[in-house]
């Protein structure tokens, strides 16, 4: 479908747009953001609405600690605000890069990147375009409800990787993160982190420790179990 020919922003039709951009601008992102504020003036102020909370969406349902380890590596380090941005970045490379991504983020290693992967501008043009047109801000029409509703249907597309929740610390990353790791790390920096920073992770953080030990328990189920010889 022509992006061009878009007259309504639902899951389908922003990857069109995502696609179009991303076709037309590259990684550039100041043209980029143009050329989608563009499209969306050309509609009716609902539309600028739906892309806000679409876009929202995915970003929402991207934050996971195993993309966010990924991440850290393809960045040189990523702050809470800046796995943000990285997930706008993400999204501007496409549905392909982004389902794939959530699958396996080791397979970014196979994505170009040019300069640093954030894009935070990205995420505020469906309500910049709102209040062009309306003169309204897309928070005062937030319906929570239809919102959380929203993201059950867009995560009914994405097929999730088995350690996805998973916040590796850098020895993990070498073995479930390689090709991250064999392109973005030197031997040298790899065996340097994991002898004086092996785990980068607020462990005071309540939401890690449970991401933790829910990684440490599924490993646990998952292996093999002894025969009765074995347990002697």
């Amino acid at each position: 479908m022509n992006p061009s020919l878009i007259t309504e922003i639902n899951k389908d039709t922003f990857w069109i747009l995502m696609a179009g951009a991303k076709e037309h601008c590259g990684q550039n992102q100041d043209v980029f953001l143009q050329w989608v504020e563009d499209r969306l003036s050309e509609m009716a102020p609902e539309q600028a609405l739906n892309f806000d909370a679409i876009i929202h969406g995915y970003r929402e349902l991207a934050h996971k600690y195993g993309l966010w380890t990924a991440a850290s590596i393809l960045c040189d380090g990523c702050t809470d605000d800046g796995f943000i941005d990285f997930r706008g970045w993400l999204i501007a490379q496409g549905k392909e890069v982004y389902m794939a991504a959530l699958k396996d983020p080791d397979s970014l290693a196979d994505v170009p990147v040019d300069g640093q992967c954030c894009f935070e501008s990205i995420s505020y043009v469906g309500d910049s375009v709102y209040e062009k047109l309306t003169g309204r801000r897309a928070n005062n029409c937030f319906d929570r409800p239809a919102y959380l509703a929203l993201v059950e249907e867009l995560k009914k597309g994405i097929v999730y990787g088995k350690g996805i929740d998973c916040p590796y610390t850098w020895s993990e990353a070498a073995v479930h993160l390689p090709k991250l790791c064999g392109k973005y790390l030197t031997p040298q920096e790899l065996a340097w982190c994991i002898k004086y920073d092996d785990n980068p992770w607020n462990m005071t953080d309540p939401e890690i420790k449970k991401a933790r030990a829910a990684m440490k328990a599924q490993r646990k189920r998952n292996r093999p179990k002894k025969d009765r010889g074995d347990s002697r």
